[in-house]
């Protein structure tokens, strides 16, 4: 399912389990594919810095919204931020490469 999976929060790198993997991925690209003309992930790099979101989805960059961006963002920051050691979010970046 995921070839390369990088989750950096902080500017740290964060240890993950193939589940969260998982569920991070299937997510992500149930909001990306929502958007006009994208496709499934092949090769993600997503970052979030402050207020900002880029997103380089298969070589392209996606242009959001303000709303679209905050709901993106805001989706993000939730689930990371169960996981062990997270707090205060300030930047995070999913990569995602198969």
């Amino acid at each position: 399912m995921i070839g390369n999976f990088r989750l950096v929060i902080n500017d740290k790198a964060i240890d993950t389990h193939p589940f969260i993997e998982s569920f991070v991925e299937h997510t992500l690209n149930g909001m990306l594919e929502a958007l006009k003309d994208t496709r499934k992930i092949k090769d993600l790099d997503l970052t979030v810095k402050g207020e900002d979101i880029k997103i380089n989805l298969n070589g392209e960059l996606v242009h959001t919204n303000s709303m679209t961006g905050k709901l993106i963002k805001s989706t993000l920051v939730g689930m990371v931020s169960t996981l062990q050691g997270v707090q205060d979010i300030k930047n995070l970046s999913i990569s995602v490469h198969k």
